[in-house]
């Protein structure tokens, strides 16, 4: 389950939220990185330990921390960022760190990107990945769709971004929402990334409950079968506690009623 659902705050006022989720059934949890000081995450490991969730990180850049900046100090504070998250995910125990970091969310020049915005994208995360390979990390690559990215919103050209880096913890983490934006055919996407993709994130056309929406659920299930994925897939849901997402309705009836139905739809689909 993505802690996202809850927002931003992602402190120890969220183990109760914690305790919540191991008890409806889930296995793990996605654990926003926004604090880069590993020394905050030992606590979240023991409470993750205790209660035998595992764990993955995600996290994203912005203005300041931009792979892809004109300016080489914002660029090297993009790479300083990223591997303390990695530093981060080591402390949580997660073997993966991802996310859409190969740019910057929510920025843009008005056109496609350049040449130089590519190689300075693929030159950072490369060093990224080598970094987080001594620590035993796979760096996971999201792609946004065109309204929150430019560097990378569709399939095609983050294959081509990954294949690019050409470091083999340099992976792909697959979202329904974006694809269900960006693809001709969602099914489609998946069994071109192949294995390249190392995560799954389930996201409802309105980020709300995973199969009450429109997403091609049968294609994205088939598809997951085609490539014979085998590793986690996990459920991406937003709500008006997180501002960033825009929105403004509620959705649902409240966080434990969609845990327990996505729950409930993602083992009909894979048991």
């Amino acid at each position: 389950m993505n802690l996202l659902l809850w927002g931003t705050q992602v402190d120890e006022s969220l183990f109760p939220t914690l305790e919540l989720i191991k008890s409806i059934g889930f296995d793990g949890v996605e654990v926003p990185i926004f604090n880069p000081n590993p020394e905050h995450w030992y606590a979240w490991r023991k409470k993750l330990d205790d209660l035998g969730l595992e764990r993955v990180c995600d996290t994203f850049c912005g203005a300041e921390t931009n792979l892809i900046s004109p300016n080489p100090t914002i660029r090297q504070a993009g790479l300083d960022y990223l591997k303390s998250c990695v530093d981060c995910a080591l402390v949580l125990g997660s073997d993966k760190l991802m996310g859409p970091f190969h740019s910057a969310l929510g920025i843009f020049t008005g056109k496609s990107a350049t040449e130089e915005e590519w190689a300075w994208g693929v030159e950072g995360i490369q060093q990224l990945s080598e970094y987080a390979d001594n620590m035993g990390v796979t760096i996971c690559l999201e792609y946004l769709n065109r309204f929150e990215m430019y560097l990378t919103s569709c399939t095609d050209e983050l294959i081509q971004f990954v294949d690019n880096v050409n470091r083999p913890n340099c992976k792909i983490m697959f979202d329904t929402f974006h694809a269900n934006i960006e693809e001709k055919n969602i099914g489609d996407a998946i069994r071109q990334m192949g294995n390249r993709i190392a995560f799954v994130q389930l996201s409802e056309n309105d980020r709300s409950t995973p199969g009450k929406g429109n997403v091609d659920w049968e294609g994205v299930f088939q598809a997951i079968k085609d490539v014979d994925y085998q590793d986690v897939i996990s459920i991406e849901a937003f709500s008006t506690k997180l501002p960033a997402a825009n929105i403004w309705r509620q959705m649902f009836e409240n966080e434990e009623v969609l845990m327990k139905e996505g729950l409930a739809f993602l083992k009909s689909k894979t048991e």
